[in-house]
């Protein structure tokens, strides 16, 4: 085989996960790592989202890694070039751009039995070998784009909110927006104004909350800057009273009513329409489907040059657009809010594990990993914002920062077995694992509140979303339980299997032995 580049680890992505798995394996001594990404430059979901008015949901001040605290925040509530700003800031302060592999975009990762590492190939040829894979390409990475009759043979422009076409000139135009979700609340009042007509598609209504955004003042940054401890204390509140929530979502979905009560009030500041504001009202419990937040859509919606249609896009003529109740409009323009393949992530069908399946293959009966990181079957693979891992209220910077401390308890295990060695979960490990979790899901307001989310895969069920609070999660990802894997060596020359602990019982799988406590697979 050709000489290959060889690494100890290799990093998939440039996001939030990719970059903070990067900064932890420095802060663990480990330099030997390379990060591949697909894109020209860091920032993951806030690189690729550009659409106007792109911003998050999670206050500034939590939505940030707590070892890169940013006291120059512009707003409480910060828009899609702050956020890229930050991260290409995290990548230069800690000395990470000598790691990034840019546009190089994984075509096939494939575990290698024998030698006990992943071969890893790259859409512009280059191949890398590394001990130990942590893919952090997220959940909103690949947008989703729904299979319209018709469609290809649109005339005008067609795009996703996540691959925002700036060459479109909307202006004066007759535009019509699929979809009602994070992004689509954030499109329609950025460009209601200059539009000439607006047709919303709207397929379920969203619980709408105000946005409670406003600019930082100077006195709070200069703070910030001065007494870093006001930044942590800030920090604090926000996940404080984020964390005091999660009892509603996840055990009393029936105390969401004042929420809901709020939401409404929101819509009726400037929704006047009792017929409208009929279309806008949810038919489900808040909280289930993702609670949304601007107090700008309804004013937006509200405009004469809108009209919701209740009911998804079913078919394209020409430049005719067909609602699935019948109704038509013509426009020039189709722009997509319609999300991203969380539960069938495309990046799983280029990881083939040590049974010469992809994660595809094995998640066909949905995701499900153990402690949110390891899948069974793929031996030193690790993916960060994995299976039950979302927030549904909260900051997913905090359980990405709860898998980068597992993370590096796997590696200093790696390093404390020693030699040519991985760590595989256990299929029973998994199982039980999800069992868990499903069984905490059930009473949840995901399950309950009587909707049909992106949450949900194709089964129905809820594999997106963890059912607790944070610091549980931090709890329960603090380090690695070495019995919940397998572990499996090189052969030696001279051995064709040994234990490791504990006594050996019937051996199943190729070349394994299993033991009380521990398992050792030898390789070969």
């Amino acid at each position: 085989m050709a000489e290959h580049e060889h690494v100890r680890v290799a990093v998939i992505g440039s996001g939030f996960g990719g970059l903070g798995a990067a900064v932890r394996l420095r802060r663990e001594g480990i330099t030997d790592f390379v990060i591949l990404e697909r894109a020209g430059s860091v920032g993951g979901t806030w690189r690729d989202n550009t659409y106007p008015g792109c911003a998050c949901d999670v206050p500034s001040h939590l939505y940030s890694f707590s070892f890169a605290p940013n006291p120059e925040w512009p707003r409480t509530f910060s828009g899609q070039e702050h956020i890229r700003a930050y991260l290409e800031h995290v990548a230069d302060t800690f000395g990470l751009r000598p790691h990034l592999r840019l546009n190089h975009e994984v075509s096939l990762m494939r575990w290698d039995n024998d030698e006990l590492n992943w071969v890893i190939e790259t859409a512009n040829g280059a191949t890398i070998v590394a001990d130990v894979v942590v893919s952090a390409t997220g959940p909103l990475s690949d947008p989703k784009m729904p299979d319209i009759p018709g469609l290809a043979d649109f005339p005008g422009k067609v795009f996703h909110s996540a691959r925002w076409d700036h060459d479109a000139d909307l202006a004066g135009k007759r535009v019509a927006m699929v979809g009602t979700g994070a992004s689509a609340i954030q499109i329609v009042p950025s460009i209601q104004p200059e539009v000439g007509k607006l047709t919303l598609f709207q397929r379920t209504a969203p619980w709408v909350m105000p946005r409670m955004d406003r600019q930082i003042s100077g006195a709070e940054r200069w703070l910030h800057r001065k007494l870093p401890v006001t930044t942590t204390a800030r920090r604090g509140l926000l996940w404080g009273i984020r964390e005091l929530q999660v009892g509603a979502f996840t055990k009393h979905p029936n105390q969401l009513g004042m929420v809901e009560r709020i939401a409404k009030s929101n819509m009726a500041r400037a929704i006047k329409d009792p017929a409208l504001r009929a279309k806008l009202t949810p038919s489900y419990r808040i909280g289930c489907k993702r609670i949304l937040l601007s107090s700008a859509y309804y004013p937006a919606l509200a405009q004469p040059n809108v009209d919701v249609v209740a009911s998804g896009l079913s078919e394209v003529r020409g430049s005719t657009v067909v609602a699935s109740d019948g109704t038509e409009a013509e426009v020039d323009a189709i722009i997509f809010g319609t999300g991203f393949h969380v539960t069938d992530m495309p990046i799983a069908e280029r990881v083939v594990g040590a049974d010469g399946i992809t994660l595809t293959e094995a998640w066909k009966d949905g995701m499900q990993a153990l402690r949110g990181a390891s899948a069974a079957g793929f031996p030193n693979w690790m993916t960060i914002i994995g299976p039950n891992t979302g927030l549904g209220n909260s900051s997913m910077i905090l359980m990405i920062e709860a898998q980068l401390n597992y993370m590096a308890d796997y590696l200093r295990q790696l390093n404390v077995l020693g030699g040519r060695v991985a760590l595989d979960a256990r299929p029973s490990s998994v199982g039980a694992w999800n069992r868990r979790v499903q069984e905490r899901m059930k009473r949840t307001v995901w399950s309950t509140g009587g909707c049909d989310s992106w949450y949900l895969d194709a089964g129905g069920r809820n594999t997106t979303v963890w059912p607790g609070t944070t610091a549980e999660f931090r709890k329960v990802t603090r380090e690695v339980d070495i019995t919940e894997y397998q572990v499996i060596r090189a052969k030696a020359p001279q051995d064709e299997k040994k234990a490791v602990v504990g006594t050996a019982v019937t051996a199943t799988g190729t070349a394994v032995t299993a033991v009380t406590a521990v398992t050792e697979e030898v390789a070969g």
